[in-house]
């Protein structure tokens, strides 16, 4: 029997557990198989007493591309996308009691930046890139508002979701996206660094800390997050999004960006 593909390693190490999303081939993208896996290692390293904090790190070049979009194309058949699966992610680290830091190395899109959100802390690098780029693939970005918008900046907020222009990682720590953002060379000491800090606190305290840290709070992140979920699948499944996930995938530019020019599809350059 063969064995399924591990695409989030686990390992532990004075008294945090690092879960590396390892899907390089598709950009660390969400698909149902990486986050069940992630599911189960932050289950596993909540239920691990020794354990006092949480690095999500990653291999190969992007942090995490979003939604595995060759997954979604295929799931319009059924009529089902993995939006709902996303929000039990972003609700567990959210909720988990035991903090929880996202190491960023390199770029982040739509759902990866739910991740990011959803983390007590944040490192990036100041290379590393950012966008919420859902709007021009015609959805939104439903899920991780529930993370996201807590985090920035309105004003911010509201120029990244319209434009889905990109934006470095001083301006990701600037907007309030990350904690901090610091040259490639120092992101593995600047990492160590809060981890030592954080494992000094009383498990039961970095607990409370963080249920005095949560808004929303985790019944009305739940109810959120399963109107979101509803509201992305919707927008996923309309005209604009399948035309979007198409273009993409197709590597061509969708009807209309090609309409304001009066060109046709084909991909420009």
């Amino acid at each position: 029997m063969t064995s399924p593909d591990v695409l989030v390693r686990v390992a532990t190490a004075r008294g945090v557990t690092t879960l590396t999303l390892d899907s390089p081939h598709n950009r660390n993208a969400l698909s149902t198989a990486l986050m069940t896996q992630l599911l189960a290692g932050l289950g596993d390293a909540i239920a691990d007493e020794t354990v006092r904090a949480i690095v999500l790190d990653h291999t190969g070049p992007v942090f995490c591309s979003g939604a595995d979009l060759k997954e979604t194309a295929a799931a319009y058949a059924s009529g089902a996308v993995p939006a709902g699966m996303l929000g039990d992610v972003l609700a567990a680290i959210w909720e988990c009691p035991k903090p929880v830091l996202a190491q960023v190395g390199g770029p982040a899109r739509a759902g990866g930046l739910g991740l990011i959100a959803a983390a007590d802390l944040a490192v990036c690098a100041d290379e590393a890139t950012f966008a919420f780029t859902e709007v021009r693939i015609g959805v939104i970005p439903a899920v991780i508002s529930a993370t996201v918008l807590p985090r920035l900046h309105p004003r911010a907020a509201a120029e990244l979701y319209l434009t889905g222009d990109t934006f470095d990682g001083r301006r990701a720590a600037q907007v309030g996206l990350v904690t901090a953002s610091v040259p490639a060379a120092e992101l593995d000491a600047a990492v160590r660094g809060y981890c030592d800090s954080l494992v000094r606190g009383a498990p039961g305290a970095l607990a409370g800390a963080k249920e005095l840290l949560r808004r929303p709070g985790t019944a009305e992140l739940r109810a959120g997050l399963a109107r979101l979920s509803a509201l992305s699948t919707s927008y996923f499944l309309s005209d604009e999004g399948r035309e979007g996930v198409t273009a993409f995938r197709e590597k061509r530019l969708t009807r209309w960006v090609a309409a304001l020019d009066g060109g046709s599809a084909e991909q420009a350059g």
